[in-house]
């Protein structure tokens, strides 16, 4: 190809490229993301495919440090998304046993939470906290859900939720950017 009069040029090779050895692919998680058309109205279907894309990228968390923050509630990540869309579409609330609804949703969202915070941390270019934070709250479903929830609490009869609502759901910096 170097002796070529000109260029660009395009040659075909007898020789195929080796293949990669097993051990080279694995944990590797696809960055694609595939535009699947949703409800922009229901955040809870968001919240769910949101999820699903994430879950590679949390599994690939996990493998690297051999463990999750995420399962003090008790409930896989599908079941969490759930019950907080249950909570945006008016549903009754939802208590573990010996809990207030406050108090179980909290746990609920800080799961959610870990889940997100983790798949972020797996991929590609190293984020930083602030990078993030700033991703999980102005770019995500679930950072909507969280801001639409906090609207939920602080609307409710339920003096557990109005408390979630008011001092722990939304920390107050991402309050002051957002709303």
């Amino acid at each position: 190809m170097l002796d070529a009069p000109s260029g660009p040029v395009l040659e075909d090779y007898d020789q195929e490229a080796p293949a990669p050895r097993a051990e080279d692919v694995e944990g590797v998680a696809c960055p694609v993301s595939f535009d699947v058309e949703t409800n922009p109205n229901n955040l809870g279907a968001q919240l769910a495919r949101e999820i699903e894309e994430l879950a590679p990228w949390h599994d690939l968390a996990v493998k690297r440090r051999g463990r999750t923050t995420t399962g003090v509630s008790g409930l896989d990540i599908d079941e969490l998304a759930r019950l907080i869309a249950s909570y945006l579409n008016g549903s009754a609330a939802h208590k573990f046993q010996a809990m207030t609804a406050g108090e179980t949703l909290k746990i609920v969202c800080d799961d959610l939470r870990a889940y997100y915070y983790e798949a972020a941390a797996a991929k590609p270019g190293n984020p930083d906290a602030s990078a993030i934070l700033q991703w999980f709250w102005h770019d995500t479903a679930a950072g909507r859900a969280f801001l639409a929830l906090q609207k939920v609490c602080n609307a409710s009869d339920d003096a557990s939720l109005k408390v979630l609502g008011g001092n722990s759901l939304v920390p107050r910096a991402i309050q002051q950017t957002v709303l």
